[in-house]
């Protein structure tokens, strides 16, 4: 039983790297196109290029143009401070007492 799930173990980790698709490696030589691969290329790049074309021209976005503004900013106007009333105070004459 060990040697059953140790083996679809083994199948579960190996399949995703089997499935990878061929890639060329140095030294191989590129396989040539069909004459309608590379006229199908051709049309994609001219309709990618008139895609482009399209798209209207827009002044640069400025994603902290809310917090940051080109004028400087109003120094905040303090509140007028209000004088403190004193209330009658009381002396004490060094020295003596009353």
């Amino acid at each position: 039983m060990r040697v059953f799930c140790a083996a679809a173990v083994f199948a579960l980790l190996v399949a995703p790297a089997c499935a990878q698709e061929h890639t060329q490696e140095a030294g191989q030589e590129a396989k040539e196109k069909s004459q309608t691969q590379i006229q199908s290329d051709r049309d994609a790049e001219r309709a990618y290029k008139r895609s482009l074309s399209n798209i209207p021209d827009e002044a640069p976005a400025d994603p902290w143009g809310h917090v940051r503004s080109d004028r400087p900013s109003k120094p905040v106007a303090k509140p007028p401070v209000k004088p403190v009333a004193k209330g009658p105070t009381k002396r004490i004459k060094a020295g003596g007492a009353d």
